[in-house]
């Protein structure tokens, strides 16, 4: 009989104390990001770590990241060639298009608050500390004296708003001045500015590093890339010139992705998150005009409206940028050729 008692009382120890210990495994969820490289601070440091608080407070679920960060035009062209980005967060609207078009996004991205732009910047020109150059104005990169740098619309999506912001102004002073859109003026300013590019390289970012280097006496660049120097410390002063163009920085879901890892639930609640005051406060904080109103209204005095912003609908909208300005007949195109001529 004692034989038998501790026996019984063994396996109640065997059943019950596994069962003491044993704790739900909590579940993992994994998205991936693939964004342009400009924004890799903001989500690393504050988005991401935010959503993960978020999430695993609201659901008691981990998300794990798998991020990405290249420039835009290259993000996207990875996308479509398989990375298996669940949220893309780029440059501009034409590379989430070249998404759309091969099937991987199949609902209206742009059927979300503020069209599905979840960030706004502007093109700036940064110069040398205490002005060397006496740059104020688009037409002083004109000048003999000074180098400009800017990234490479063939391989930098987010190089097409600098030369947008060149031609477009162009276009902007010549109707304020002339009462008339004249492109001949723009196509001129941006042919001697073009001259006067010294390095072309293949990101936003890229170029900043060259100009870092002490490398040209101008960069023409976003205003969210100076403001981030500014941030961490660096002395690196910009001009928000008259007529510069407003840039606007599209998110979507891809669908196909999103489906196949069966996570459109904390897909789209980042997404969401994206949007949020606290989101949109800490893009904010990083360089990065919000979108959201109330948000706006706290930073205004920190990104002052230029006298005569245009947007890329003033261009004819991104068809007509993509023929107009860097098809194969197009102003840029064009423009570059002659001064390889020429050389």
């Amino acid at each position: 009989m004692k034989n038998m008692k501790n026996f019984l009382i063994f396996c109640l120890i065997f059943i019950v104390i596994p069962g003491c210990g044993n704790k739900k495994e909590e579940k993992v969820r994994t998205l991936t990001l693939g964004a342009y490289t400009v924004t890799r601070e903001v989500y690393c440091k504050e988005i991401i770590p935010a959503f993960k608080k978020y999430w695993n407070e609201k659901t008691g679920e981990k998300v794990r990241f798998v991020d990405s960060y290249l420039p835009s035009g290259a993000q996207s062209r990875a996308i479509a060639s398989g990375f298996a980005a669940d949220i893309a967060a780029l440059s501009l609207e034409q590379d989430i298009t070249r998404l759309e078009e091969l099937g991987l996004i199949t609902h209206n991205w742009k059927n979300r608050e503020y069209n599905g732009f979840v960030t706004r910047s502007v093109v700036v020109i940064c110069y040398r500390p205490r002005n060397p150059k006496i740059i104020r104005d688009w037409q002083d990169l004109q000048r003999d004296d000074v180098d400009v740098i800017y990234p490479n619309p063939r391989t930098s999506g987010g190089a097409m708003w600098c030369v947008n912001a060149i031609y477009g102004s162009g276009l902007k002073l010549s109707e304020v001045y002339q009462q008339k859109k004249d492109p001949q003026y723009a196509r001129n300013l941006l042919k001697k500015i073009q001259e006067r590019v010294k390095v072309m390289d293949k990101s936003g970012r890229d170029s900043v590093n060259t100009f870092k280097e002490g490398i040209g006496d101008a960069l023409v660049t976003y205003e969210n890339e100076a403001l981030l120097r500014q941030k961490q410390g660096e002395e690196f002063p910009f001009i928000i010139p008259k007529a510069t163009i407003l840039i606007e920085n599209p998110v979507a879901l891809i669908d196909k992705n999103v489906e196949k890892h069966q996570n459109g639930d904390v897909a789209e609640a980042f997404v969401d998150f994206l949007f949020s005051n606290d989101s949109q406060r800490a893009f904010a904080a990083y360089g990065f005009r919000p979108v959201n109103e109330v948000i706006s209204l706290e930073f205004a005095r920190k990104y002052p409206r230029p006298e005569y912003l245009f947007e890329i609908h003033y261009l004819g909208g991104w068809e007509h940028v993509y023929t107009n300005i860097y098809g194969p007949e197009g102003t840029w195109t064009k423009v570059m050729s002659e001064l390889s001529d020429e050389k």
